[in-house]
């Protein structure tokens, strides 16, 4: 039986992204994005609720978010959701995080100069045509887990170094000894 795992996501980010480079050099970025719901009950009260994503992107994607985005800007964001585990080096057992990893993301805020668009956009055209996978329209770009050479990372955070990497959009699960 098939399934799907796919995530469309429409948010401010709650944080400037921050890259990070893997071992094999590959370039990776996070970042947070937070998305708001409303409603209202029968007897129109109103109500809201907010998540907070956590977001990862891989290539030439990864470097064209750092380049672009910042704290505060409205972005659409396809991808797929990835778990990741590992040991708190505390010694407090097992911890988990589920990311969104992307496969496309479009800046849904306008340039302040029609140059700097231009160059945007042909950034990600580049990044979608790389052959790293890619969605429609703009972005693209390499997905999966992380792998991390820097130290510093607090116990909270997962160890980068021991996750495979997965091409979006290809589906074929590769080492990350293999890049």
């Amino acid at each position: 039986m098939r399934s799907i795992n796919k995530v469309i996501i429409i948010g401010n980010l709650t944080r400037d992204p921050v890259m990070k480079v893997t071992q094999s050099n590959q370039p990776v970025v996070t970042f947070g994005v937070a998305t708001n719901r409303q409603w209202s009950t029968r007897d129109n009260q109103k109500h809201g609720s907010t998540e907070f994503h956590e977001i990862v992107a891989w290539a030439k994607l990864a470097e064209i978010c750092d380049k672009y985005i910042r704290k505060g800007n409205l972005v659409y964001i396809e991808g797929y959701l990835k778990t990741r585990s590992w040991e708190d080096t505390s010694g407090e057992g097992k911890r988990y995080r589920t990311e969104v990893v992307v496969q496309d993301i479009i800046m849904l805020e306008k340039r302040k100069h029609d140059g700097e668009q231009d160059s945007v956009d042909q950034e990600m055209e580049a990044a979608a045509t790389s052959g790293f996978g890619g969605g429609a329209g703009f972005g693209g770009g390499m997905g999966g887990g992380m792998s991390n050479g820097s130290t510093g990372r607090s116990s909270d955070e997962p160890p980068l170094d021991e996750l495979d990497i997965n091409l979006g959009g290809l589906g074929e699960a590769i080492s990350q000894d293999n890049f």
